[in-house]
């Protein structure tokens, strides 16, 4: 069967049976959060605008989407568009909803700021669909409309962070068509892969339980492993497009440098790229033949190349969800593509299995844990991490403190939703620190030597506070451990002071 891309009317048979299944948990369950998945290149946004115009015609109600990058906004908006719903995207500049708009498509953090603002009328909305569910930071939003069902779609129903397990904000699961159902069908090109053993043993996982992009930058950009990549696009890939992923910028600009060198057409791409030089050079790709695209954090969400032809893994991961998502960019089916290529230089393959293979989903989203162990998921759990810092040791220094813990991801959240400056919640940790260490000791030298004990706790806490920024780069951690540190022995021998003196 060959297929011809999808009309933005016409709906295959596995899109309208899904459709149907989700409007009957809709009537079925008041106010309930329903999870949908379906693979990349299956057409998830073709069936939640669906949705969301039948639920406008059935159920007269407004209409939220929600996504976390402009691309997905802008894609979102334009199929509605072609569906006849009137659509509004919330932007910066947007005030508050206009009347004969029945359907919003807005970023996370945009939403929340109009939500804190009291520009967005929650009540009135009786539908949200949250697009690339598996991201974390979609699940405080969910509270604020009360009222509303909610559907949340992805390709991967596992979280991007094990502590927060789907299964904790969404009582049911909808499977769609499988991979391999799709492969079989004609809607999804079938793979072929290249694999490459490669020794990972000097990587190491960050806080959000991925490889770091210093330790990838390090083992990638060695002359062993830029001659495999060289080598490996010879073998597999030489004269077909092809999308190369990297995990940082630096390896990246090395892989175009090497191919240039050797006679290949080849330009990279990352998330500094400006709009105006990210156009151009995604217009060449578009309309070079074999061209070769070099990328980082770019293209894994809101791009749709269907000639691609090869995909090339030159990174690891631990994220299923990425997996998919870099696989995907090349699964798409033309009439003149029947098959595409993978080259794995991560031995990803090994650690999630084969992309086509079925996956019980199903078990999961009701078993995480189970299936985090089974991968050996880095996990980035606040708690596991908490625990580890809080020794049995470190607590029987502390005996006249009840609760040591401090929740760093709860007060930050709490700071932003209350217009607080985010340092608040460092100055907030110090006070308790120095409250513990004032608490539990009879002199100023001792309370100093229990703030020297607190340090894997410091840390702990500096790395849950740089997480939350997202941003941050190593050596600011690094300073504000130290800056941490400081003012707490500063703030201790402060107060001490001040208590003995009255």
């Amino acid at each position: 069967m060959e297929t011809t891309p999808q009309a933005a009317t016409s709906f295959y048979d596995y899109q309208q049976r899904d459709i149907a299944t989700i409007f009957d948990t809709i009537k079925s369950e008041v106010k309930s959060k329903l999870l949908y998945q379906l693979p990349t290149g299956g057409g998830k946004t073709m069936v939640f605008s669906e949705i969301a115009r039948q639920f406008i015609e059935q159920y007269g109600q407004k209409v939220m989407i929600i996504t976390h990058r402009k691309e997905l906004s802008r894609q979102t908006s334009t199929i509605l568009r072609k569906l006849t719903v009137h659509n509004r995207i919330i932007n910066s500049k947007s005030n508050t909803f206009i009347n004969r708009s029945n359907c919003y498509v807005a970023m996370v953090e945009t939403l929340r700021n109009r939500i804190k603002a009291k520009k967005i009328k929650t009540k009135e909305v009786g539908l949200v669909i949250i697009d690339e569910a598996h991201h974390n930071s979609f699940r405080k939003l969910t509270k604020s409309f009360k009222n509303a069902f909610v559907i949340g779609v992805t390709a991967t129903p596992f979280s991007s962070d094990i502590s927060k397990p789907m299964n904790r904000y969404y009582s049911k699961l909808i499977t769609g068509e499988s991979i391999g159902n799709l492969i079989d069908k004609g809607f999804l090109s079938k793979p072929k892969s290249f694999i490459y053993e490669v020794e990972l043993n000097s990587l190491k996982t960050g806080i959000h339980g991925d490889f770091t992009v210093s330790s990838s930058n390090q083992l990638y950009s060695s002359a062993p492993m830029q001659e495999l990549l060289l080598n490996s696009y010879k073998e597999n890939a030489l004269g077909k497009k092809t999308l190369i992923f990297n995990n940082g910028i630096a390896v990246s600009q090395q892989v175009e440098e090497n191919f240039k060198a050797a006679g290949i057409p080849i330009r990279h791409l990352d998330n500094k790229t400006s709009d105006e030089e990210r156009k151009e050079i995604l217009k060449w790709f578009r309309t070079t033949k074999d061209a070769v695209l070099t990328s980082v954090s770019i293209l894994t969400t809101g791009f749709d190349e269907p000639s691609i032809k090869h995909v090339i893994l030159n990174r690891a991961t631990t994220s299923i969800t990425l997996y998919h998502q870099m696989i995907g960019r090349g699964a798409r089916r033309l009439s003149s593509k029947k098959s595409f290529g993978i080259t794995d230089l991560g031995n990803n393959i090994q650690r999630f299995g084969p992309w086509e293979a079925p996956l019980d989903w199903n078990y999961i989203f009701n078993h995480p844990d189970a299936f985090a162990k089974k991968l050996n998921y880095q996990a980035s759990s606040a708690s596991a991490a908490q625990s580890n810092a809080i020794t049995a040791e470190m607590r029987a220094l502390f005996p006249n403190t009840l609760e040591m813990a401090y929740d760093i991801e709860e007060n930050y959240q709490e700071a932003i939703d209350n217009d607080r400056k985010p340092k608040t919640v460092i100055q907030q940790s110090i006070r308790q620190h120095t409250k513990m260490c004032l608490d539990n000791s009879e002199t100023l030298s001792q309370a100093i030597a229990l703030a020297v004990e607190l340090l894997p706790e410091i840390e702990w806490r500096v790395k849950q506070y740089v997480k939350c920024l997202d941003n941050a780069s190593k050596n600011y951690k690094e300073w504000l451990i130290e800056d941490y540190q400081n003012r707490l022995k500063g703030l201790i021998i402060k107060l001490y002071s001040r208590v003995n003196t009255l």
